[in-house]
């Protein structure tokens, strides 16, 4: 017999499927559902989306080595990946009190450089610990402070000449010589020149957190000093002679040195806005409509070039010995200074400054 199909099945199995009923799976289709659930188990666990996975924070070991006797000081463990050295040197001043930060100087090789405060550890590490040789910089001072006391020094020192002290000179000799203008003029010249420094000092320069071993500021102020002592001296004797070619000499020398002070200021007022609050410099400056400014186009450190220019000019002025003296060992000085700077300057701004000089113009 056979069996009478139903003409309405086929209609209403669509209408399930269309209202999201289940049908019954057939045979085919229950043996793939099977492989496929074997083949899911067979790849073991499913892994968690990256968004889930949490990193894991690895900790460096800083070992601190003496850099002369290479024996061991201290481990600072727990070190942070992005901890710097001067976060190294506050977790070693813990440990060992006597060394404060500013005296600690860091090194990755025993004859290599010191390692600047901003260097994060994890830069320097191959592996989880790191060596670094430690060296005992001495006691340091501030850079506000080492120069403050270097400038302020000089202007009192002169000003204690200029009134001729007694203990100085000769009272009656001082009553009876009368005082050429040229001398009251040098000390207002030498005041200007270091209350500028003072003033620069204070509002416009910018220093970074680095400090400098006291030595250096005792042998700085010895050398300022001292030679304030002898110049001062010699311009403010009761017998002190004015130079040979009288009021012309003395001022054409003391316009030049009003210009070049005026031109080392604006100079350094340009210096200080091309650098950020840490006192690296971003890019090299520029010239702009101040014509004290365009020095910038013959030299790369026209700073030293007018501080030079100052104090040839206070030579002229007063046409004395020692003022001479300290001229020519100043410019010796800040030629090798700008030398070492034009080298860096080459380095970093090659476009801008590779057909300048470093002070003197012409001169390349």
């Amino acid at each position: 017999m056979l069996r009478r199909q139903n003409p309405g099945a086929p209609e209403r199995s669509r209408d399930l499927a269309a209202h999201g009923a289940a049908l019954p799976m057939s045979h085919n289709d229950s043996r793939s559902f099977f492989n496929l659930s074997q083949l899911v188990l067979s790849a073991g666990q499913i892994k968690p989306s990256p968004a889930l996975k949490h990193s894991k924070i690895t900790y460096f070991e800083v070992e601190i080595v003496d850099v002369h006797s290479k024996k061991q000081i201290c481990i600072v463990d727990k070190v942070p990946p992005a901890s710097t050295i001067l976060d190294v040197k506050h977790k070693f001043h813990k440990t060992c009190p006597q060394w404060y930060p500013s005296r600690v100087g860091l090194q990755l090789e025993r004859n290599g450089p010191f390692l600047k405060d901003s260097i994060s550890i994890q830069s320097l590490a191959v592996s989880s610990i790191v060596t670094l040789y430690f060296t005992d910089l001495g006691q340091q001072v501030g850079w506000t402070t080492f120069f403050l006391t270097e400038y302020t020094g000089p202007l009192l020192i002169y000003l204690l000449f200029y009134i001729r002290l007694s203990t100085i000179y000769d009272q009656v000799e001082s009553r009876k010589n009368f005082r050429h203008p040229v001398v009251h003029l040098a000390c207002f010249c030498h005041c200007l020149h270091y209350i500028r420094h003072l003033l620069e000092t204070l509002f416009v320069h910018k220093f970074s957190e680095g400090h400098t071993p006291l030595k250096n500021m005792i042998k700085g102020c010895a050398f300022y000093w001292g030679f304030t002592s002898w110049i001062a001296y010699y311009i403010n004797h009761p017998r002190y002679t004015p130079p040979s070619f009288g009021h012309k000499q003395v001022s054409y020398a003391a316009l030049a040195f009003l210009m070049c002070e005026a031109g080392n200021h604006f100079i350094n007022v340009a210096l200080a806005h091309q650098t950020n609050s840490e006192g690296n410099r971003t890019c090299f400056p520029s010239p702009t409509y101040n014509p004290f400014t365009w020095l910038f186009l013959l030299v790369s450190c026209p700073n030293y070039t007018y501080e030079a220019g100052s104090w040839i000019s206070f030579t002229v002025m007063t046409q004395t010995l020692p003022v001479g003296i300290f001229a020519f060992l100043m410019v010796i000085q800040m030629s090798l200074w700008a030398q070492k700077k034009h080298k860096l300057y080459l380095k970093r701004f090659y476009p801008e400054v590779r057909r300048k000089a470093a002070m003197i113009p012409i001169i390349f």
